[in-house]
């Protein structure tokens, strides 16, 4: 092979991931929780709320959308009214957590790359279920033996996990 084929071939190569990386670069990065950031629905601090937690960036918005469930982070993205033009979306990570009600910082997983344990005996702020997250499919997995529940993908949420119909009679 001459040399410009090599340097081609390495130019190819190198494109993808070279562009992967600047995209990368251009998320903004999760923040921490602090003590008076709010629950975009309910308008209640996180720290009344046990659980994991999520924070939405909308393009062109240097502070995330703060949310006091996973469960509502879904239903932010899934609102037609909601804006759509999301750069990122972060969860705690449930399986480097080491506290259920107050997730360490440092425990965010982009929200999009991690896997979720539904219909889980564990409860969310407001006493209601959670999509428990996890960056592991491993650890969603056993917390699933442990709690009960299934195991899905961001992309295979149910859309009827995160919007239940009323029961009957309640």
């Amino acid at each position: 092979m001459n040399r410009s084929a090599l340097l081609l071939a390495a130019l190819l190569l190198a494109g993808p991931m070279a562009c992967k990386q600047k995209q990368d670069a251009a998320l903004p990065k999760p923040q921490e929780v602090a003590a008076d950031a709010q629950a975009q629905f309910c308008g209640m601090t996180l720290a009344e709320h046990p659980g994991p937690k999520g924070q939405l960036f909308v393009r062109g918005q240097d502070k995330p959308f703060w949310f006091a469930s996973v469960r509502d982070t879904f239903a932010f993205t899934m609102l037609p009214e909601m804006p759509k033009n999301i750069a990122a979306v972060y969860v705690n990570d449930m399986g480097r957590a080491h506290d259920w009600a107050t997730p360490e910082p440092g425990t965010w997983v982009e929200a999009r790359s991690a896997v979720y344990v539904i219909g889980s005996r564990r409860r969310a702020g407001m006493d209601t279920d959670e999509a428990v997250p996890f960056s592991d499919p491993a650890a969603a997995r056993r917390f699933a033996v442990a709690n009960g529940g299934r195991v899905v993908s961001y992309a295979d949420m149910p859309r009827d996990y995160i919007f239940p119909e009323p029961r009957s009679g309640t």
